[in-house]
C-alpha cells in the first residue's frame, strides 16, 4: 500500500510540474495541453517505459542457453526471494552496473552490463542481482522507471521554452526570461523529485538484497568495487540519458561537491557501512 501511495505521489508531482510549465509558457490553454500530455505520459510510462529503457540500453534478452550461469543465478535468487522469474538481459558495456525495471513482479526484468560480470566475483554478482530483485520485491521498480521517463519528458518540455514563444491566457506574449528560467529550473525540480524517492529506496534494496543473497559483506564489496571502477569508465548510454542514472545500482554520473548533492544514490561509504553493520547484528 505504501509503494502504491509513493507511485501516486510521484505521478501527482510530475503532473503538477508539467501543468506549471504549461501555464507559464502558454497560460490556461498551455496548462491544459500540458495536463493532457502528462496524463498520456503517465499512461505510456506505466505500460511501456520498461521496454523503452531496455531498448535505450540495447539490452539483449538471455536465457539458460545463451547465458547459463548468469540465468541460473537469477533463477535461484528469484526463488529465494519468492518472486516470479523475471526476464534477464545483458548490456554490452564495459562500465559495471545493473538495474531492474517493469511495472510489477509479474512483468519484471533485470539487466546487467557485461562489464559487471567480468569484474565481480560470483558472490559479489549474486549480491548485486539480489539488490535488483529486492527492488522488484518491494514493488518500487515502477516508480524508478516512471520517474526516469517523466524526468526526460520534463526536460524536453522545458526546452520548448527556448524554441516557442508562449502566450498567456489573454493572448499576450510571456516574458522570455520566464522561458529561460523554466528551461533551467524544471529539470532541476524533476531531479529533486527523483532524488527524494530514490535515496531511501537504495538503502532498503541493499538490505533486502543482503537478506536474499544471505551475504551482506559480498554486496558491500561489490558496491566498493563498482564505485571505484565506474568513476573512470563512464556508461555511455547514461551519459546521453542522465535521467536513467537513478535506475542503476550505482549512479555512474555521481560526483563530489554540488553534483553529489543532486545524486539519486546515497554515498557509497554510507551504503557499505549499513551493510557491514548487518554482519555485526
Amino acid at each position: 500500500m505504501f509503494n502504491l501511495m509513493k507511485t501516486a505521489v510521484l505521478m501527482a508531482a510530475i503532473t503538477a510540474l508539467f501543468m506549471a510549465i504549461g501555464s507559464l509558457l502558454g497560460g490556461r490553454s498551455g496548462m491544459m495541453m500540458a495536463l493532457v500530455f502528462a496524463l498520456g505520459m503517465n499512461f505510456f510510462s506505466y505500460w511501456f517505459s520498461d521496454k523503452l529503457v531496455l531498448k535505450m540500453y540495447n539490452a539483449q534478452e538471455v536465457d539458460e542457453t545463451s547465458a547459463p550461469q548468469f540465468y541460473a543465478m537469477i533463477k535461484d535468487l528469484a526463488a529465494r526471494a519468492e518472486l516470479p522469474m523475471p526476464r534477464v538481459y545483458l548490456i554490452q558495456e564495459d562500465s559495471p552496473n545493473a538495474f531492474a525495471t517493469g511495472r510489477n513482479p509479474e512483468h519484471a526484468a533485470v539487466a546487467a552490463t557485461t562489464g559487471i560480470l567480468r569484474v565481480l566475483s560470483a558472490a559479489e554478482l549474486r549480491g548485486v542481482m539480489a539488490h535488483e530483485l529486492a527492488h522488484v520485491k518491494h514493488r518500487d521498480i515502477l516508480i524508478s522507471t516512471i520517474s526516469a521517463t517523466m524526468a526526460g519528458a520534463i526536460s524536453m518540455l522545458a526546452n520548448f521554452a527556448m524554441v516557442f514563444s508562449g502566450r498567456d491566457s489573454e493572448g499576450r506574449h510571456t516574458n522570455p526570461i520566464v522561458g529561460i528560467l523554466v528551461m533551467i529550473l524544471a529539470p532541476i525540480a524533476a531531479s529533486l523529485i527523483q532524488m527524494a524517492i530514490s535515496r531511501a529506496r537504495e538503502f532498503e534494496a541493499d538490505r533486502g538484497g543482503a537478506e536474499i543473497s544471505g551475504d551482506p559483506r559480498a554486496l558491500a564489496s561489490a558496491l566498493e568495487k563498482i564505485h571505484r571502477i565506474a568513476q573512470g569508465l563512464p556508461l555511455e548510454t547514461t551519459e546521453r540519458h542522465p535521467e536513467t542514472a537513478q535506475m542503476m545500482i550505482m549512479n555512474p554520473l555521481s560526483g563530489g561537491g554540488i553534483a553529489g548533492l543532486f545524486s539519486t544514490h546515497p554515498p557509497t561509504e554510507e551504503r557499505v557501512a549499513a551493510l557491514l553493520a548487518m554482519t555485526r547484528g
